[in-house]
Formats: C-alpha cells, structure tokens, sequence
C-alpha cells in the first residue's frame, strides 16, 4: 500500500503541477503580463512545485530529512544524470547566460545552503535569507528577460481560456499536489521505516528522483531537438529556484533540523555545479565523454548511499 500511495502521490503532484502553471499562465496572460515574464517566474515556478509541495508537507509532518534530501538529491539529479544523459543522447550547446549567470546563481545558493546546515539545522533566519536570495534572483532575471537579454527563455504557449476555467484549474491543480504531496511522503516513510532506511536516504533518491522526472524527459527531448540551451537553463534555474525559493518558504514556515543529510551529500551538490561549470566553461559545450563522465557519478553516488544502507 506505501509504494502505492508513493506512486498515486507522484502522479497526483505532476498532473496537479501541470494544471496549476496552465490556469496560472492563462490567468497571466487575461492580465496582460508579458509572455516574458510569465515564462520567468509563473512558469518556472510552476516546474518546481513537486519539490515545493513534497519538501513543505514533509516538513510539516516532521520529517525534515525528507525535505532538505528531495532539494539536495533533486539538484544532485538535476546536474548529473539529467545533464549527463541529455548529454549522451547529443552534445548540449551552453548559452552565456547559463554559464555567467545561472550556473554561478547555484554555485552560490549551495555554498549558502552548506554554511546553514553545518548546525545542523535551517532555521527561520537562514530560511529568510535563502528566499531574499530568492527575490534578488527573480528580479534580475526579469529585468534581464524584460530587456531581451535572456536568451535561454522561449515563447511561451498559452491557451486562451476564461479567466473562471484558469481559476479552476489553478484550484484542481493546488488541490491534486496538496493530495498528492500527502500520499507520497507518508508512502515514502513507510517504504523507508520498513526497510530500515533513513528519512535522509529515501529523500536524497526516491522523492528527489520523482520529483525531478518530469525535468529529465523535457531536457533529454529537448536535446534530441537541438534546443540544449534551453533545456539545461531550465535545469540549472530549477536549482537555484529548489534551494532559495522551497527551502526558503519551507523554513520560514517550519524550520528544519537535519540528521541524516551530511556535509559529504552537501559538498557533492556543490561539486557537481562546479563540476558542470568547469566543463561548459571553455567550449560553452557538454559533450558525449562529459556527460558520461556526469552520469558515471550519479550512479556511484547512488551506489555509495545503498552501500550504507546495506
């Protein structure tokens, strides 16, 4: 019955995070906000709101390994297995702006989330700065996306629907994560309390993983197309969005302690941003070998949490 629920939960939360950004985008547009805008903030949030919903209620529910893993493990998922395996399906193309701006935005946002777990916690004052780094971002990035000067950003699709079907689906899809995020945190701790493994593990792999499937099929179609730079912009963005944006709101409604994440899965979280950095940073290029070598990591980093288990 847990893997069930973990399963009906995943599900829930995706479909539900799709309808959410579809009313909300819809509902943007009936107010006249710039598609560029709308594609920068309501869309991209819209992305991260598996990780946000499934990082609050664990949270909430006391499990705040859980919530702090889904964001490392999400972002360890991000950088290497779904870069890497983009990356063997075809070689990425890097835009400026993701290596200048993006990639440093998370390079930043880890080191921030390292120095406030050394405590061994995440209180509400770090959680307050973590989502003022947040507001900085956002701003930045419109204003850059305003002026044109974004190149990772594209049209955004918009259907044209009534402001009360928008509101509608904007209810169906809050809803549907709400729902959702329940099922699948409290199936995950039951897989893990069964099993014997920690809060901290079940976060940094099963939750992190589903949260960031979605992620995963849209880079590797994307590179397939030709349009890599916009696929690993919006990978490396939802890093930044993942650490400033959900653990920011999440701690500033419950601060977090953590046990079972260590400075070892903090640290490869930051090594594999500056890992991605030093390989885009020459040829503006993640090519086949690199993206093997990326994908080779996850796996072992993987492979070494089951070791501790076992």
């Amino acid at each position: 019955m847990s893997i069930l629920f973990i399963i009906i939960g995943a599900v829930l939360v995706l479909w539900g995070a799709d309808r959410l950004t579809d009313g909300a985008t819809a509902l943007a547009q009936r107010m006249n906000i710039p598609q560029i805008v709308i594609g920068l903030t309501v869309v991209a949030m819209g992305t991260s709101m598996p990780e946000f919903f499934v990082s609050l209620m664990s949270a909430i529910k006391g499990t705040s390994d859980i919530a702090v893993g889904n964001i490392v493990g999400s972002n360890l998922f991000n950088t290497l297995m779904i870069v890497g395996i983009s990356s063997l399906v075809a070689p990425m193309a890097i835009s400026k702006s993701t290596v200048k701006k993006d990639i440093p935005f998370s390079m930043i946002a880890s080191v921030a989330l390292l120095a406030f777990c050394i405590d061994g916690e995440v209180s509400r004052f770090d959680s307050i700065l973590l989502f003022a780094g947040f507001i900085f971002f956002i701003a930045y990035t419109v204003r850059m996306g305003l002026k044109g000067g974004d190149p990772n950003m594209e049209k955004v699709k918009i259907e044209d629907m009534s402001p009360w079907k928008a509101a509608g689906l904007m209810l169906l899809g809050l809803v549907c994560l709400v729902g959702g995020s329940h099922l699948f945190v409290d199936g995950s701790t039951s897989v893990a309390r069964a099993l014997g493994v920690s809060d901290a593990v079940i976060g940094l792999t099963i939750v992190a993983m589903g949260t960031s499937l979605p992620e995963l099929a849209t880079s590797v179609v994307a590179a397939r197309k030709g349009r890599s730079a916009i696929a690993i912009g919006n990978v490396i963005g939802s890093n930044v969005f993942n650490i400033l944006m959900i653990l920011g709101i999440t701690g500033i409604v419950l601060p977090m302690d953590i046990q079972g994440i260590t400075t070892l899965d903090l640290a490869a979280m930051l090594g594999s941003v500056v890992l991605l950095w030093l390989f885009c940073f020459t040829k503006y290029t993640v090519a086949r070998w690199e993206g093997a070598v990326l994908t080779a990591l996850y796996v072992a980093y993987v492979g070494w949490l089951v070791y501790k288990v076992i």
